[in-house]
């Protein structure tokens, strides 16, 4: 099983154009069903601790192959460039579990 984890950081926190981008994408890539999905996650950051990431995504693969799918699916793909649009930092990892 592959989990990949996204982390992002907006690059206008408060900006309430910006703020409702990225919930939008959140919200795409939350509704996503592809093959090979086992489970999604995403949320934004509630503010318990000062310095963190705005907003994190994580979600479990059946294996490579449908990472890989996910990773290039065009629909994916839109929310991931809303996303990347009002982030001024973004970190990825896939791990094998």
């Amino acid at each position: 099983m592959i989990r990949n984890v996204v982390m992002g950081r907006l690059r206008s926190p408060g900006d309430l154009a910006a703020e409702q981008q990225c919930d939008d994408g959140l919200r795409g890539i939350a509704g996503l069903r592809l093959p090979g999905q086992l489970a999604m996650s995403v949320g934004r950051d509630v503010g318990f601790r000062e310095g963190g990431w705005s907003f994190a995504i994580v979600n479990d693969w059946a294996d490579a192959a449908a990472y890989r799918n996910y990773d290039v699916d065009e629909v994916h793909g839109s929310y991931r460039r809303l996303l990347g649009e009002v982030c001024v930092e973004i970190a990825r990892v896939q791990y094998e579990i």
